[in-house]
């Protein structure tokens, strides 16, 4: 189910223990429901909300951290911080 989000990674060298923060960024910026349902059974809410915190939500678009904002219930002012952050523009512009 996840191979097709790294098509410019030899899929088979992955792995969760080494490659956990470049598996989550990509699934969520690229996963579909299936991989998004995948990340957070094997995060949980808790950590996963830990990790967009501590990237301020590096990575995803405008509308992606919207959907985070509810699904994890982060606060709405923790989210308008991250989008009003310069160094945001470079990926709400690259879509």
């Amino acid at each position: 189910m996840l191979r097709p989000l790294f098509w410019d990674y030899p899929f088979r060298k992955l792995s969760w223990a080494e490659d956990r923060d470049l598996v989550t960024s990509r699934v969520l910026a690229v996963g579909d429901l299936d991989a998004l349902r995948w990340l957070r059974r094997r995060l949980g809410d808790d950590a996963l909300r830990q990790w967009l915190e501590h990237r301020r939500g590096a990575g995803l678009s405008r509308r992606q951290l919207r959907f985070w904002e509810l699904i994890l219930h982060i606060p709405r002012r923790t989210v308008n911080s991250w989008l009003a952050d310069e160094s945001q523009r470079i990926w709400d512009q690259r879509r």
